[in-house]
């Protein structure tokens, strides 16, 4: 008997696969519990970059690192069992060569025990992406709003708004899925242009204000249930979490101040003898 176990979660081929069908439902996480919560509803799991946002505070995802991006995604491994983990690949990771990327990826796969890496960019990563896949490394492209190459464009804006500028994310959507990513994130691209680039390259397209004829869709969490202070245009808050949080907080606060907090159900008392 082979002492290997089958792979009971979704992996890059089953998502891979769903060109054209069922939607795909991807959201972030960077802790355990919530990666539980997660896995129960969704066929993959990105664990993002934007943690730097969301859990450290950054106003970019460019100071996020190596290490930062291991140690959630070992967290997320731990509290998911189905779905696929996908962990991103930082700024200052992958870029230098095809040969750093490797190694980089190398490390977050052996160290988390995910299922694929994510990197971002378009035509200027294919070799890249050609020399991970051939390696063994199944790789989620991004391409569109690329946010770790924010100081290179300037702002947060959406992309291919003006059909001139449309042919290169074609591009760069043509030349990752030739490459042999998976998939490929489209974030903030023109509605009608991220159709287009969905119905003309072989691997699913993951949404993320892009369009609903995407083969799937993520968010941040954090966005999705009302925890971020300010969400982009194309959220859709589907929880207020933040306000029901401050109120538990200021209520566990007053009965702090007040001794109604501990009562007598929350201490112990002494033994009988």
């Amino acid at each position: 008997m082979s002492v290997q176990s089958a792979i009971k979660r979704k992996t890059a081929p089953d998502l891979r696969a769903r060109k054209n069908g069922e939607p795909i439902v991807m959201l972030t996480s960077y802790h355990a519990h919530t990666a539980a919560l997660v896995d129960r509803h969704c066929d993959a799991i990105l664990v993002g970059d934007s943690l730097g946002n969301v859990m450290h505070g950054f106003e970019t995802t460019v100071p996020v690192t190596l290490d930062m991006m291991i140690l959630q995604g070992r967290a997320v491994m731990r509290g998911s069992q189905a779905a696929l983990v996908v962990v991103d690949m930082p700024f200052g990771s992958y870029e230098g060569s095809k040969e750093q990327a490797f190694q980089s990826a190398v490390r977050i796969m052996k160290e988390t025990l995910c299922g694929a890496v994510k990197l971002e960019g378009g035509a200027r990563m294919a070799e890249t992406v050609a020399f991970l896949s051939e390696r063994g490394i199944p790789v989620m492209g991004h391409i569109g709003l690329t946010p770790q190459s924010i100081n290179t464009l300037g702002s947060f804006r959406a992309q291919g708004r003006e059909e001139e500028n449309w042919a290169p994310i074609e591009n760069d959507a043509r030349a990752i899925a030739e490459a042999g990513a998976f998939s490929i994130v489209v974030e903030a691209v023109a509605e009608p242009l991220a159709r287009k680039i969905t119905q003309s390259i072989a691997v699913p397209t993951i949404g993320i204000g892009a369009s609903a004829a995407c083969d799937g869709q993520v968010l941040v969490l954090e966005d999705m249930l009302g925890l971020s202070p300010r969400a982009p245009k194309f959220v859709r808050r589907y929880g207020n979490l933040g306000p029901m949080i401050e109120e538990a907080i200021a209520g566990y606060a007053r009965d702090v101040k007040s001794r109604a907090f501990p009562g007598p159900e929350h201490v112990y008392g002494m033994k009988k003898s």
